[in-house]
Formats: C-alpha cells, sequence, structure tokens
C-alpha cells in the first residue's frame, strides 16, 4: 500500500500530506529504495514520452537536429518557439496540422495563452501540450507508408512498435492500454520498470536511439517543458539529469550511470513532485546546492508571504 512522502506545513502546522509510491535503482538496476507499490502498474502517462521517442527512432523518424528530438519527447508549454517548432516539423514531412489527431487546446503557458487570447485566437491541435509527440508519429508513418488518419489506434502498425519498444526498455510487458489525455494508447508500466527504462536512455551506446532521446532532452530541457515548468528547472540545476513528468504526480528520472528513481503521488498533487524529486536526487548522491535545496522546500504561500513549506517527509528516504 502507498505511504506517506511528502507533507505540506503552514505556520509551523502540518496541514495535510500526499501519499504515493516511488523506487530508487541503483546503477546495476538493484532495488536502493522501494516505498509503496512499486510493483503494480501504473499509467505513466507522459512520463512514457521518451520511450515513444525511441520507438519512433527506430522505425523511421528522422529528425533535423536534436531539438525535435526533445520535443518529440515533450509536454510543452505552448511557447511561440515550440509552435514553431512542431509546425516546422510538420511541414519537412509534407504535412501540416490537419494531420495531427491531438485535441485542439490552448497553451499552458499564461503568458502564451494571453497573448493567443489578446488577439481573438482560439484552441488549435498545435497548441497541444503533447501535439510535438504526435507530429514526430506522423512524420514516421509518412515515411512508412503507414495510414495517417487512424495512427491513435492501438492497432496501428507505429502503435505495436511503440508497445513492443517500451516492453523492451521496462522489460515488463503484460499491461491492458489506457487511452492517454491526448487520444493515444497509453502503456502502464510498474514504477520499478519504468525507473529500469529510464536507466536504459542514459546508459544506451552513443549509435542508440536510446542514447539520442536521453541527449536531446538533457541537452533541452526547455524544449521538452518550457519557461519555469518542472523538467526545466530540475534538468537546469542537475547536471546530466534525465527526467520527465507524467500528468496525476508520475515523475521519472535518471542520472548518467544508470541510478534511476520513479514515483507516483496517489492524489495526482503536482506541487508534492519537485520537492520529492529533489529530495530523492539527494538520496542517491547529488550535491546538495543552494538551488536543489530551493527545490526540495516549495513555498505556502499566504497573502503573498510564504507562511509554509511542501517538503519530503525525511523518514521516507532515510
Amino acid at each position: 500500500m502507498s505511504v506517506e512522502l511528502v507533507e505540506v506545513v503552514r505556520s509551523g502546522f502540518r496541514e495535510c500530506v500526499h501519499r504515493g509510491s516511488l523506487v530508487v535503482l541503483d546503477p546495476s538496476g538493484e532495488t536502493l529504495l522501494a516505498v509503496g507499490e512499486v510493483n503494480t502498474p501504473i499509467f505513466p502517462r507522459s512520463a512514457n514520452k521518451p520511450l515513444q521517442t525511441v520507438a519512433m527512432l527506430r522505425n523511421g523518424f528522422v529528425p533535423a537536429d536534436s531539438r525535435e528530438v526533445a520535443l518529440a519527447s515533450s509536454s510543452h508549454g505552448g511557447e511561440p518557439e515550440h509552435v514553431a517548432g512542431v509546425l516546422g516539423l510538420l511541414e519537412r514531412n509534407g504535412l501540416t496540422e490537419r494531420d495531427l489527431r491531438c485535441p485542439p487546446d490552448l497553451p499552458w503557458n499564461d503568458i502564451a495563452r494571453a497573448r493567443v487570447l489578446a488577439v481573438g485566437g482560439s484552441p488549435r491541435r498545435v497548441f497541444m501540450n503533447c501535439s510535438g509527440k504526435h507530429a514526430a508519429m506522423v512524420a514516421v508513418c509518412a515515411a512508412r507508408d503507414w495510414p495517417l488518419e487512424s495512427y491513435l489506434d492501438a492497432a496501428h502498425p507505429l502503435q505495436q512498435e511503440i508497445q513492443e519498444t517500451i516492453a523492451d526498455l521496462s522489460g515488463e510487458d503484460e499491461y491492458e492500454l489506457g487511452i492517454d489525455g491526448c487520444g493515444l494508447p497509453i502503456v502502464p508500466l510498474s514504477l520499478t520498470a519504468l525507473a529500469r527504462a529510464f536507466a536504459r536512455l542514459v546508459t544506451g551506446g552513443p549509435a542508440t536511439a536510446e542514447r539520442a532521446v536521453a541527449d536531446a532532452v538533457r541537452e533541452h530541457p526547455w524544449q521538452v517543458s518550457g519557461t519555469g515548468l518542472d523538467d526545466e528547472r530540475l534538468m537546469s540545476t542537475v547536471p546530466g539529469l534525465l527526467c520527465k513528468v507524467g500528468a496525476d504526480g508520475v515523475h521519472a528520472g535518471a542520472l548518467p550511470d544508470g541510478r534511476a528513481f520513479a514515483l507516483k503521488i496517489d492524489d495526482g498533487s503536482e506541487r508534492a513532485r519537485i520537492p520529492l524529486t529533489a529530495a530523492i536526487l539527494h538520496r542517491i548522491g547529488v550535491e546538495w546546492t543552494e538551488d536543489l535545496a530551493e527545490l526540495a522546500s516549495a513555498p505556502v504561500l499566504g497573502g503573498g508571504v510564504r507562511v509554509g513549506t511542501v517538503r519530503a517527509i525525511p523518514e521516507v528516504l532515510r
């Protein structure tokens, strides 16, 4: 069963806790720490995106550069450079926004969304945070002469290849698919298998698709998330870290030597994610810098003034 992982302390009182599960693997793949339900499948949501990009590279995705690899793995904020990157990827492959099957949306980023609304704009598929992944998928379909209109279907050749790749990287292949928020099939994995897959990315050989994805995401943390978002903040703070968030309180990552982690917050809380991840990274040997300490202690505000803290429960990580 899940355990208490993160506490919220306001004005000296413990206001609430966030329960969940987490696993940490050492460089050999052995379990260093396991708390809660680490062998029960969960939906990793967007934490699966780097694994999906590996499958696309193995099946005909030819990116213009490493930025496109990061964008294909992204949950981007819909900022102008993100949108331009998605449109450029489509155009280079003879495709348009109409070929995407992700739902129309407004940008996540507050400023980008306000600018769209200020000029009378409305939701578009290219603004949706998963549009980079969808653009890369239709590019693969075009290259392989696979059907474009049905690429969301679990039986589509691309989705079959993605399932096989995730099984290869994670070591798990017993699952019942779900449907993600963007309409694509989502492969469930245990937290242990998810951490194992991220370790495979960072320890892949220089010429592998795994390493190409890991290097691109680490080189372009803003491209894979956006201004002020969790992955951009963490990867900019911890050199060599690969990490990717998933909706509803999921996070997974790995350090260059293969130390890896995966976590799930039961109530889906986003505020619990960065403090817990920062504490895990320190637990597995990352230097406790001022920047990492700041991420490990998220503020609770009252009247615009800090009155409390969101932090990992120390006893859990001991």
